[in-house]
């Protein structure tokens, strides 16, 4: 069934190059990087992943992820409050799920989603999931790596993936001060 509510689309300029938000009036669908794609290419792409219509034009929803992406690459915070709907199958969404429980500064591997969502069986599910990830950043598939420690998959690209980590890991209050001030 086709949708007929329209998605509104904006761009984002970010440190790591041009981001596309769509959103609906209430929710947020899709945040990718978009490198060398035009616009009427990823305005068609978005169309035809979400079967309605997108519409060049900020809404509520894409000015609340347009300031919290500032907050997020400025440093300032990596609170994203936005309300997010992403289309993708049941298991897709659990595996999502469980990204967004990922602490900032941390990262787990895709056997630690497996254990969680299916089972061990289920780890290259939970990679071609990731890769399948409408929401990037807010849901954080780049904190999840190889059991070895490695940075495996972006679909952002891995320098990407690298530089998200140690922006993370640089955001993160670590010893006394991370848990707040003295009371």
């Amino acid at each position: 069934m086709i949708a007929t509510e329209p998605l509104f689309a904006e761009w984002f300029e970010t440190p790591l190059g041009d981001m596309v938000a769509a959103a609906a009036d209430t929710h947020l669908h899709f945040l990718e990087f978009r490198d060398a794609a035009t616009r009427e290419k990823t305005l068609a792409s978005l169309q035809a992943r979400s079967r309605r219509p997108v519409v060049c034009r900020r809404n509520r929803v894409i000015d609340q992820i347009g300031t919290e992406l500032a907050d997020y690459f400025a440093g300032k915070s990596a609170s994203f409050r936005t309300p997010l709907a992403p289309e993708g199958s049941d298991f897709e969404k659990n595996v999502w799920t469980e990204l967004l429980k990922v602490p900032l500064g941390e990262t787990c591997s895709y056997g630690d989603i497996a254990r969680v969502v299916g089972g061990m069986e289920t780890v290259r599910a939970v990679g071609k999931a990731n890769g399948a990830n409408p929401i990037a950043i807010v849901i954080p598939c780049h904190r999840c790596i190889g059991a070895d420690g490695s940075l495996t998959g972006y679909g952002g690209g891995l320098w990407r993936k690298k530089w998200l980590l140690r922006h993370e890991g640089q955001m993160r209050p670590i010893g006394l001060f991370a848990l707040g001030e003295a009371q």
